[in-house]
């Protein structure tokens, strides 16, 4: 051996002889012995010739026992080089793998039926399972009078108009069309009022696409993009219009203190003024709000009236001959020449940018959801949503509009507000429209000194109306009204989210109380929050997160609106049908574009934020399902990509071994679920199939109840797999229908896995009839087979259903759970003693990659020809070597070919012994007529001719005693039984090949074709 490789494993055997080659230092190779000689062996049946392994050639190709393989004649071949690569080697004669039509088919043509009459076997109570059922009791309401419902105008027009207006309204616009002109500021208007007018159109089509209740936006959105992003978004826009009362109320605070230092008259100081009127008057406005719906709605009416009285009032100003005073003020009525002065832009400032008055401009075009926050208190949410938006929006643009472009026809851009700045019309000197009305504002206007004037005085909106007073009370209104919608759309928001329960110890804030269900613990705390925002005094800071946070609501609704209808859902279904998908995703990018260009650092936080709140939610998993359109776009990505896998045709290197597994119902055989769930994990298909036998109305029913109990339980236990359950009038039946029609497309099942049949020997033999059968099926379908044991048994469902030996059911329950502990240092024993494919060799790899089997050694066994041995040593270390797959300790078992000893062929003598038809060897015809009706019944010919693989068997479950007694697990290739084999004896190959040992065995068979390639196309 070469230094530096492995080194090789002392197993518990006496080596006669030592020969060992270890290819690149990569492998341990050891040659094993039996400690026993290879004395004569009794087995023997009467009348059958005495076996004699020198009577065959294993070079006669022509003949189906050309080869000679662990000193007995087989169809089967060792693992080979030839069999996976794409040319033979020179010199080389090699007959090709076996096809499982060679190995499965019947050997030579009898008489009796491929499949014998089936037993009708009862169906058993191990279908019962229980289901855990969803708490369906729920909290009567108390008959406490009908609720106040509103309709669109009063309920969502007028509450989105109030909303919508503000202190830009007043104080900002008529700044913002002297520094951009009438033109842009229109262009700056529309822009605006098209991710506004956009939304709308979203919100319309998502809120008749049924039933809406209370919750606004956040229901909005939570039940079309699911509670992901709904759940994020509701909390931070329930946040955002808490924090936005303050704002609010801020603002009337900071208004009323100036009115007071007008006067000289001041309470403390201006920072602690603006703290007091603060708190004062959101304490009040929580008064009105507490009061009930009928007078909050009250009050927004008193405050739109109060509005639309100011607004008049100021259209009436712009109309009356301007006084002396005015035009020193820069008013003088509607003049040509001031408006086509004022239509072009006059950029000052730092903020003297289009985008910079764009930033300022756009917060007084949102509040268009303010409707849609209150859904819960519309009489027809369908109907009142959409009219009441849009009507809003387009009433309120109007009156951005009117306002620019009277204003910038009414008021020069500077005036030094000085009586004696008059001047003789024509002087020489005076620069500037006014000089023409008998104004000279030259000088100011040069110095940048001018006090008054569009550009200079923000209380331009007081200066031109009627009667100033009016305009500082829209101010009022415009601000409380604001304030007064937040306060009741913050906690209509959040007491929907508390109901979903989608985040931690909010759930108290959900309750509701009185006819209208309302959320008075939602309103104490969006008080709370209101006033400690207050006391800063000072949201300069705040005010763009908040913008940001209704930003993101935007771009949410228009990219739900944009989801829904690109997933082509059957159940997106809108009555309003005025929307645009393809204009619904340009609004939720030009909604994030705004959010960077209000302000960039905002925009992160908020995104931030989000994110987080996205991802807690994506980790907890809410059990809820609202049918959202990620669900529906989910099915259409799977739809599309299982289509598109069609026209792929199949790769070796892309083979996964995709499982049926046999489970019955799964939590009934736990540790058959966990052993394929644990390397098909993130990997490949897992079906778990449960055949329910009975009539069939009855068991299609009990597959319709039980099937949502199943696939609970599978992902508590954390196990990635589909649940099939299917009814048919036996399990072989029902087997046959699901190895055929399981799976999608490609994505079908390839192997078939199920556990050992543990009292075949007690079961009625036609049960046992069905299982070899269902292997057979297999087979014929092209599926690999894998057979689970465990020494305890799979199936624990009768340590559920009843009172065992304690004793008894802890030893069950720990077999049940030992694919879910982590393994050690302990060993996984592969034989692979005949060439499957590879599948005895893939399914350990991607085993040994998981991390509770990652420490464990994996072991390969594999049989030599007899005078080739050194031969095949370097031909399995080559072909390990070439697949790849980590496996550096293999081990050549030459004394395979040795005889059992003597008690254990007694031992599988009498195990068939029940199911012998003792007919001394009579001819087919007298052999098939004892056989009536038990074609599990083992004739002596068929005991003579099984022989060989009898004793191989035999020898076997010997060398697996002596050398992975303690693996953690073993893996072997499974021995096919040929059709027309009596099920009795294919069992008792199986039960002698697996008898006694402590680890978990896996009989594994592929389909005779490669599932490995060390070719790199």
């Amino acid at each position: 051996m070469k230094r530096g490789g492995p080194e090789m494993v002392e197993l518990p055997r006496i080596q006669r002889g030592e020969d060992r080659e270890c290819l690149n230092g990569r492998f341990t190779i050891s040659t094993l012995f039996s400690p026993e000689g290879s004395g004569t062996n009794s087995y023997s049946q009467t009348g059958a010739a005495p076996y004699d392994i020198t009577q065959t050639s294993h070079c006669t190709h022509n003949s189906t026992f050309y080869m000679q393989t662990f000193g007995y004649n087989t169809v089967d071949v060792v693992p080979s080089y030839e069999n996976y690569a794409n040319t033979k080697l020179c010199g080389e004669i090699q007959k090709p793998r076996p096809t499982l039509a060679d190995l499965h088919s019947f050997l030579k043509q009898e008489n009796s039926h491929r499949h014998p009459p089936r037993y009708e076997a009862h169906r058993s109570n191990s279908f019962s399972e229980e289901v855990v059922g969803e708490e369906a009791g729920k909290e009567k309401e108390k008959n406490q009078g009908e609720p106040v419902r509103f309709g669109w105008a009063k309920g969502v027009m007028i509450r989105c108009m109030l909303n919508i207006w503000g202190v830009i309204l007043y104080l900002r616009l008529p700044w913002i069309t002297a520094q951009a002109g009438i033109a842009l500021t229109w262009v700056i208007i529309l822009m605006s009022v098209t991710v506004t007018t956009i939304t709308g159109l979203s919100i319309s089509a998502i809120s008749t696409n049924g039933k809406v209740k209370s919750g606004g936006t956040y229901f909005l959105i939570s039940r079309s993009l699911g509670p992901e992003l709904g759940g994020s978004i509701g909390l931070i826009f329930a946040f955002a219009n808490a924090v936005a009362v303050a704002m609010h109320t801020v603002g009337f605070a900071e208004t009323v203190r100036d009115l007071l230092q007008e006067y000289n008259s001041s309470m403390v100081d201006p920072t602690n003024d603006i703290r007091i009127i603060g708190v004062v008057t959101v304490t009040v406005l929580l008064g009105v709000s507490l009061a009930g719906m009928e007078w909050e709605a009250k009050a927004q009416v008193l405050f739109f009236v109060v509005i639309m009285i100011s607004f008049i009032n100021y259209l009436v100003g712009t109309v009356m001959p301007a006084t002396e005073e005015k035009q020193a003020k820069g008013f003088f009525s509607y003049r040509a020449n001031i408006f086509a002065q004022n239509f072009v832009p006059s950029w000052r400032g730092p903020d003297g940018s289009f985008f910079g008055l764009f930033s300022i401009f756009f917060p007084s075009a949102t509040g268009i959801l303010a409707g849609a926050n209150i859904s819960g208190d519309l009489k027809d949410p369908a109907v009142a949503i959409p009219k009441g938006t849009l009507m809003a929006i387009f009433w309120t643009t109007v009156s951005y509009l009117v306002l620019s472009a009277t204003i910038g026809s009414c008021v020069v851009r500077d005036a030094s507000g000085s009586i004696n700045d008059t001047v003789l019309a024509g002087s020489m000197g005076c620069e500037g429209i006014a000089c023409g009305y008998g104004w000279n504002f030259t000088e100011c206007a040069q110095s940048h000194s001018c006090r008054y004037g569009l550009i200079n005085y923000y209380q331009t909106m007081s200066m031109v109306s009627g009667f100033a007073p009016l305009i500082t009370a829209g101010i009022f209104g415009a601000t409380l009204s604001s304030a007064l919608a937040c306060l009741v759309s913050a906690p209509k928001v959040f007491q929907c989210l508390c109901k979903d329960e989608l985040y931690p110890a909010i759930g108290f804030f959900g309750k509701g109380y009185g006819k209208n269900n309302e959320p008075i613990r939602g309103y104490l705390l969006t008080y709370l929050i209101a006033v400690g925002f207050i006391l800063i005094a000072e949201l300069n800071a705040i005010a763009p997160i908040i913008s940001n946070f209704f930003l993101c609501s935007y771009a949410l609704i228009n990219f739900s609106c944009f989801h829904a209808s690109i997933t082509n859902s059957p159940g997106w279904r809108p009555s309003f049908r005025y929307y645009s998908k393809w204009a619904a995703l340009f609004g939720a990018i030009v909604s994030v574009v705004i959010m960077f260009l209000l302000t960039w650092w905002a925009a992160l936080i908020a995104i931030g934020i989000v994110v987080f709140l996205l991802g807690y939610v994506l980790y907890k998993k809410p059990g809820v399902n609202w049918g959202s359109s990620v669900q529906a776009g989910s099915y259409n990505m799977a739809l599309n990509y299982s289509l598109s896998l069609n026209e792929v045709d199949d790769h070796i290197k892309n083979y996964r071994p995709q499982c049926l597994i046999l489970t019955g119902p799964p939590n009934f055989r736990p540790a058959l679920v966990d052993f394929v769930g644990t390397f098909t994990k993130n990997l490949s298909l897992m079906i778990c199939g449960n055949v329910l036998i009975g009539p069939s109305r009855q068991a299609n029913a009990e597959v319709g109840l039980a099937s949502k109990g199943h696939v609970k339980w599978l992902t508590k236990r954390k196990v990635k797999a589909f649940y099939t359950g299917i009814s048919a009038e036996d399990l072989r039946t029902g087997a046959q229908v699901l190895m055929q029609a399981s799976g999608l497309g490609r994505m079908k099942p390839n192997v078939l896995v199920l556990g050992y049949k543990k009292n075949w020997q007690a079961a009625h033999p036609q049960t046992v009839e069905e299982y070899i059968g269902m292997l057979h099926d297999a087979f014929d379908f092209k599926y690999g087979v894998c057979v689970m044991r465990v020494k305890e048994g799979l199936n624990i469902s009768r340590i559920m259903q009843a009172h065992m030996d304690p004793d008894a059911s802890v030893a069950e329950q720990q077999a049940s759970t030992i694919f879910q502990m982590d393994q050690g240092k302990k060993t996984i024993d592969i034989y692979w003693l005949f060439d499957d494919g590879g599948l005895t060799l893939l399914v350990p790899y991607l085993l040994g990659r998981k991390k509770r089997w990652g420490k464990c050694k994996i072991r390969v066994f594999v049989g030599g020809q007899i005078n080739r041995m050194d031969e095949e040593r370097k031909a399995i270390v080559s072909l390990l070597s070439k697949f790849r797959l980590g496996f550096h300790e293999v081990h050549v078992l030459p004394d395979i070919n040795q005889k059992p000893r003597p008690e254990h062929v007694k031992r599988f003598d009498d195990l068939i012994a029940p199911f012998r038809l003792n007919d001394g060897f009579k001819d087919d015809a007298v052999v098939n007529e004892m056989r009536h009706g038990c074609p599990w019944k083992i004739s002596d010919e068929e005991v003579a001719k099984n022989k060989a693989k009898s004793l191989r068997q035999v020898r076997m479950n010997e060398i697996l005693l002596d050398y992975s007694r303690d693996a953690a697990l073993i893996f072997i290739t499974m021995p096919v039984g040929r059709k027309g084999c009596p099920s009795s004896l294919y069992m008792a190959w199986l039960e002698t090949l697996s008898q006694d040992l402590r680890s978990p065995m896996i009989l594994i068979r592929g389909n005779q074709e490669n599932v490995l390639t060390f070719y790199c196309q």
